[in-house]
């Protein structure tokens, strides 16, 4: 006899939450990171690489992770990627009670170093709840649902911006990490307790054939089912051409989105000289207004279709982006990263919207090469915005965003490609259609 858990309602609960307390390790270092450089006496190029280095396993894995759910569900891959992050934290703050400040040597920058990368690996996550909460939905709430996922689950950097620097004046480094490691045991515990697999996979785990499982989930209301391993569901989503575009649009949109969230703090100073906690707080305001964003940009994705809603957004986006080029004005620069926050956010859940639609069969495979992949816009993207400073003096802070202008452009043209591409699909299967109706009436 078997017995199934969940619904579509508490699976993405569990997925989010756990989402929520994974992600918050993208500022893990940023905050910190003049304590680090003080102890250890770390040159700006290591203080970089520091800093980077949650993000960094936070992208990779996202790929082979994503689509191990496709094989076992999301499930065990959520849950051994917040284990590992619990590891990493624990392992940090251990090396900072232990040696912090006068111990605390340049000799243990590979350790701290390797800790930041388990820490990462709740940033990963993202992609594997992307997989487990397209299982739950189907087609036409699948937007609403990944958008909500997301942005809720993307407020964790921003709120964390805010609190750990309090943190580290009420409790110092040490209590400010041991803080964050109970969190995320915490977190760890939650999903534990409310992360649920769609139901073909809870059958397949208890035996049921996968025919069976079809069958049976599918009459409960499951649409969307796997096809293979994750190295299938991998070469399967790699095959799919309109995948790539996707992943270059991502690449644009959420790689930006972290670059930013990571540029603005020094953009909003230099330029414009503000005080630190007004540049921070600018900064976090673009964050947390992106995440919310994303969680009206899925509904908006299912109303009116991710492609459409990219293009619109991609519009946006350029205004934006044209606005803190060429814009002289404090208020003027403000109104265009708000125009970014927005469109970035919106178009973040519009891809994600696509996701499912065009790789139906290897979701999870699909969802690690464009979240993992995308997410890689957050390392390329700063060394090239302090590049056009380094080339044209101060003026290059606004002369940078010119980049993001070009991404507009892309995103644009890419999201017209797709939606050309399907409109001509649907109207050439048309008269197939209507043919073999026609044959099954005679």
């Amino acid at each position: 006899m078997t017995s199934i858990k969940g619904n579509p309602a508490q699976g993405l609960f569990g997925a989010t939450a756990g989402f929520f307390f994974g992600f918050a390790a993208v500022a893990l270092f940023g905050p910190t990171a003049a304590r680090f450089e003080a102890a250890m006496g770390l040159t700006p190029m290591m203080v970089g690489l520091l800093v980077a280095m949650p993000a960094l396993s936070g992208s990779l894995l996202r790929i082979p992770f994503s689509a191990w759910v496709d094989s076992d569900g999301g499930r065990k891959p959520f849950l051994v990627l917040l284990t590992l992050s619990v590891i990493g934290m624990a392992g940090l703050s251990f090396i900072i009670w232990r040696y912090y400040p006068d111990g605390l040597t340049r000799a243990f920058y590979p350790l701290i170093l390797f800790l930041g990368l388990l820490c990462g690996c709740g940033i990963a996550t993202f992609s594997v709840g992307i997989s487990q909460v397209s299982y739950w939905f189907a087609k036409d709430k699948q937007g609403t649902a990944l958008g909500t996922y997301g942005g809720v689950g993307n407020l964790a950097p921003g709120i964390f911006s805010f609190i750990l620097p309090v943190a580290l004046v009420q409790f110092d480094l040490l209590g400010s990490y041991l803080a964050w490691l109970a969190f995320l045991i915490i977190g760890l515990g939650v999903y534990l307790a409310t992360g649920r697999n769609a139901w073909f996979f809870q059958l397949r785990k208890q035996g049921v054939t996968a025919d069976e499982a079809r069958r049976r989930a599918g009459e409960m209301g499951q649409v969307l089912f796997p096809s293979g391993t994750p190295m299938t569901s991998l070469r399967a989503s790699a095959s799919i051409w309109k995948m790539w575009l996707l992943v270059l649009i991502y690449f644009s949109t959420f790689g930006g989105f972290i670059a930013l969230t990571a540029w603005f703090p020094t953009y909003w100073t230099k330029l414009f000289g503000t005080t630190v906690f007004l540049a921070g707080t600018l900064t976090a305001i673009y964050s947390i207004g992106a995440s919310l964003a994303r969680v009206g940009g899925g509904f908006i994705a299912d109303r009116f279709g991710g492609e459409r809603t990219l293009i619109v957004f991609a519009l946006v986006m350029g205004f934006g982006a044209t606005t803190l080029a060429f814009c002289t004005s404090f208020s003027g620069a403000v109104a265009g990263m708000a125009l970014l926050s927005i469109a970035m956010g919106v178009m973040n859940a519009a891809v994600f919207k696509l996701v499912p639609q065009e790789a139906p069969q290897a979701v999870g495979g699909a969802a690690g090469w464009v979240g993992g992949l995308g997410a890689l816009g957050g390392f390329v993207l700063p060394p090239v915005l302090g590049a056009f400073v380094e080339a044209q003096g101060t003026a290059g802070y606004a002369g940078g965003f010119l980049i993001f202008l070009g991404l507009a452009v892309l995103c644009l043209i890419l999201a017209a490609v797709i939606r050309q591409t399907r409109t001509r699909v649907s109207a050439n299967a048309a008269p197939a259609a209507e043919l073999v109706a026609g044959q099954g009436d005679a």
